[in-house]
């Protein structure tokens, strides 16, 4: 039985948009745990518990953090906004009309949504988002590695929630 999300932690889904790499999966299904996300969502080809390779980098966190898995990321868009009215739906992004991921007033319930390394975030879902938000990119490469993103994001999103409550 895997067990609810904190109710003092910031309401997050986690939604992953085709990652191939079940290592990078493994590594944000931690993330997830450390911050007390409500769900990982694995959707198109991710990898989704249970799956060995990312049992070993999850190092039980795949088993502690609920998940479920979609055929597309559209599809798990449509059942979070009809399970969670007034969810905030953020494609993580780094597109120029992105904001950067520390700058955004985020309201939660919020489900992020990280996508491929290659290909990005499907484009239905990306038109689906209420926004997006990013990290800002200034190599020639503008790339890093999903999980990297993961952590940079999903910890700014938590410093807006420790912002507006403090903890004691």
């Amino acid at each position: 039985m895997i067990p609810a999300a904190k109710t003092d932690a910031p309401q997050i889904t986690v939604v992953l948009d085709r990652l191939r790499s079940a290592h990078n999966t493994g590594n944000i299904f931690r993330l997830a745990e450390a911050l007390g996300a409500k769900e990982v969502i694995c959707c198109g080809y991710t990898p989704c518990p249970p799956h060995p390779k990312l049992a070993k980098t999850a190092m039980g966190a795949d088993t502690m953090v609920p998940s479920r898995s979609f055929p597309t990321a559209l599809d798990a868009i449509r059942a979070l906004r009809e399970e969670t009215p007034g969810i905030e739906v953020l494609a993580v992004e780094p597109l120029p009309e992105s904001v950067d991921a520390w700058r955004y007033p985020y309201r939660f319930p919020v489900a992020l949504i990280f996508g491929n390394e290659a290909l990005g975030i499907s484009p239905e879902a990306l038109e689906a988002a209420d926004a997006t938000v990013g990290l800002p990119m200034f190599g020639e490469k503008a790339s890093i590695n999903v999980g990297n993103c993961a952590a940079v994001v999903l910890y700014a999103a938590a410093a807006k929630f420790l912002e507006d409550h403090p903890r004691r």
